[in-house]
């Protein structure tokens, strides 16, 4: 009987990997194997150490697992350069990698071809929405949007004026606002 990882990841803390699961629980039980399930929740697939990935490569690492599946590449990793490592040493290990979406199997050299262009599909695909966003952001200063965190407190710069000419000290002035001395430094500059 094999022992298979089952791989799924949700990109945010709103999704759920359910889906991802119910697919490769019965995919799993169709082949009679006994499966494992690793999943990683509001984690990027562009980042390549996540903690549930970590423990399933722990476990190929100690040789506890013989088949490595995933609904898609893209919920394994992003980046081509990613992929084909791990796709390496899950091959050096002797463990298969099954994409079900993809219908990537490891084990056939067409199922390798595949998996080297499917996967650099995904990196081009993650470079489109990060370009995309930044096109976003940069239409959205030009329209005169501020971006980033909204500040945390609110610094009136003609009463902060008036209060440290009145002769208080920036600190004075800062817990008159409730901000930190540096906030109201910050807004008088």
């Amino acid at each position: 009987m094999k022992r298979a990882a089952l791989y799924a990841r949700v990109s945010t803390t709103e999704q759920a990997p359910e889906n991802q699961l119910a697919a490769l629980r019965a995919f799993a039980t169709a082949r009679g194997w006994q499966a494992v399930e690793y999943v990683d929740r509001g984690v990027s697939g562009a980042k390549e150490r996540r903690p549930g990935l970590d423990v399933m490569l722990a476990a190929v690492r100690a040789r506890k697992l013989d088949v490595v599946a995933c609904v898609k590449l893209d919920r394994l990793a992003r980046s081509t350069r990613h992929l084909v490592t791990l796709a390496g040493e899950l091959e050096a290990l002797r463990v298969d990698l099954v994409a079900l979406d993809q219908a990537i199997d490891t084990t056939t050299p067409a199922g390798r071809l595949l998996f080297h262009v499917l996967a650099a599909i995904a990196e081009f695909e993650r470079d489109l929405i990060r370009d995309r966003v930044m096109a976003g952001l940069r239409r959205a200063r030009v329209q005169g949007r501020r971006l980033g965190r909204p500040k945390a407190h609110h610094i009136d710069v003609g009463r902060a004026r008036q209060l440290l000419a009145g002769g208080l000290s920036l600190r004075a002035v800062a817990r008159a606002f409730g901000a930190h001395p540096t906030a109201v430094r910050r807004a008088l500059v």
